[in-house]
């Protein structure tokens, strides 16, 4: 699983807090911090659920790769966001880097060994746990009823919240990423985004349309609602 890591720091005692788990009892626990290449695999699916991660800085997508080949990204985790803990023994979805990305790890044996003593623990995980489903019935809505104008509106809408600073909305994934995201085909997304320019809602500040600004979020969220 580590051998995609491209640098390490060796091991310190870290509270649970840094992961924004809670716990009662605020226990110091081995947490290592790991940075991985653009492109590199962080875990495979079906690889074992040993760890629990989140990320310190840069991005990281989840994904499945479809019997014809198509890809399909289920998430994004930016800094902050905690991904990989699992329901079951095994990952579900394959992970990487979308750019540079310095990724902190738990062991899951932790985590389990300490919450069989603290109900805060528990909760925590829980709501965690919750957070991951809800944006997994958020995203099924979004692939299964919404025209692509409205996927990628919610798109931009969810990117805005999670990612903004100074009024600018940096992307770290790029134009197949976000079709991959969306279900829907590269041109249907550039097509989109130079629709919604046009509008005055966004506009672009540098050559490859990563760096965006949001002109107009009350119309944006409009276009979102449409049914």
């Amino acid at each position: 699983m580590l051998m995609h890591l491209t640098s390490a720091a060796l091991p310190r005692p870290h509270c649970l807090s840094e992961l924004g788990i809670a716990a009662a009892s605020d226990p110091m626990v081995s947490l290592n911090e790991f940075t991985y290449r653009r492109g590199s695999e962080i875990y495979g699916e079906k690889e074992s659920a040993d760890y629990v991660y989140q990320v310190k800085a840069g991005a990281v997508r989840s994904y499945k790769l479809l019997s014809d080949g198509r890809r399909q990204i289920s998430a994004f985790h930016v800094p902050g966001d905690v991904f990989g803990l699992e329901n079951g023994s095994a990952h579900r979805f394959t992970t990487e880097a979308v750019v540079d990305a310095t990724v902190r790890l738990i062991r899951r044996e932790s985590l389990d060994a300490i919450a069989g003593s603290d109900g805060i623990l528990i909760r925590s995980l829980l709501r965690l746990t919750t957070m991951n489903l809800r944006h997994a019935e958020d995203h099924m809505l979004l692939l299964g009823r919404k025209t692509s104008l409205e996927r990628v509106a919610a798109f931009l809408i969810e990117m805005d919240r999670r990612l903004t600073a100074a009024g600018i909305l940096a992307l770290p994934m790029s134009r197949r990423d976000i079709a991959d995201y969306l279900g829907l085909t590269l041109e249907t997304v550039s097509r989109t985004l130079s629709y919604l320019r046009d509008l005055g809602i966004l506009g672009f500040i540098d050559n490859n349309q990563r760096h965006i600004v949001l002109l107009d979020r009350q119309q944006l969220a409009g276009l979102d609602r449409r049914n």
